[in-house]
């Protein structure tokens, strides 16, 4: 599905220099910074259903963030945001199913209702391992055995596939971008793999390693693991 998603030329941040677009005159746009994983995964969302054409990226540089912004944009000042029928909305979860049901392209989600009772649990528990890990990564936690061991145990429930669902679906949208940030930093600054003794996970960033609507969001590893230790350079 992901396969034949056309490569875009990507647009130059906007800081506090730049003149803001024109805000509300009818095109949609989605306000991302190239390194947030939580703007990732509208992102992804994004291209996965081919709407480069239809949903603009701009891109926001949150070390020199434009007032403009948060004065006339999103006053959260924080990305992602979309802008779409003269409003503007956030929270990445809401934003990847809002476009998963107000826009055209392939399907995301499922029909199937035990996938989809799986996948809002799936939803629910981002946050908490998100957390897990990056207080391990802070060096203010214990080794992230059980959340990892929780990935392999959900990717191991449906055999139709080898993602969450089976399928390629926002749940794998909703976890990439955290892991495409963890297994860097964890193999190279604490010494953890974590798809040891996990095959089902190894197999899972294989395949996402194949799609190139996620491919053309992602950073290079060793920036992202750069990114970290200058984050927690005095736990490190």
């Amino acid at each position: 599905m992901a396969a034949n998603v056309a490569r875009e030329i990507l647009p130059p941040a906007l800081d506090s220099t730049s003149d803001p677009p024109a805000i509300f005159d009818g095109t949609t746009r989605l306000y991302i910074s190239y390194t947030c994983p939580y703007a990732q995964h509208v992102w992804i969302t994004r291209n996965s259903k081919r709407l480069q054409e239809k949903i603009k990226l701009v891109p926001i540089d949150l070390k020199n963030r434009p007032d403009w912004y948060k004065e006339k944009v999103y006053p959260p000042n924080k990305v992602p945001s979309l802008e779409h029928n003269n409003e503007v909305k956030g929270e990445s979860l809401d934003l990847i199913k809002y476009i998963e049901s107000h826009f055209e392209g392939p399907s995301l989600f499922p029909d199937d209702p035990t996938k989809k009772e799986f996948a809002e649990e799936l939803f629910s528990y981002t946050d908490t391992f998100s957390k897990i890990v990056v207080s391990f990564m802070k060096g203010d936690g214990n080794e992230p055995d059980a959340a990892f061991d929780h990935i392999e145990t959900a990717l191991s429930k449906f055999n139709d596939g080898p993602f969450f669902l089976g399928q390629f679906s926002l749940v794998d949208i909703a976890y990439a971008p955290f892991i495409e940030r963890f297994q860097p930093f964890l193999l190279e600054v604490k010494r953890y793999d974590i798809t040891a003794g996990r095959p089902k996970l190894a197999a899972w960033i294989e395949e996402m390693n194949k799609n190139e609507a996620f491919n053309q969001t992602r950073r290079d590893p060793k920036e992202l693991v750069e990114i970290y230790k200058q984050r927690f350079m005095s736990q490190l």
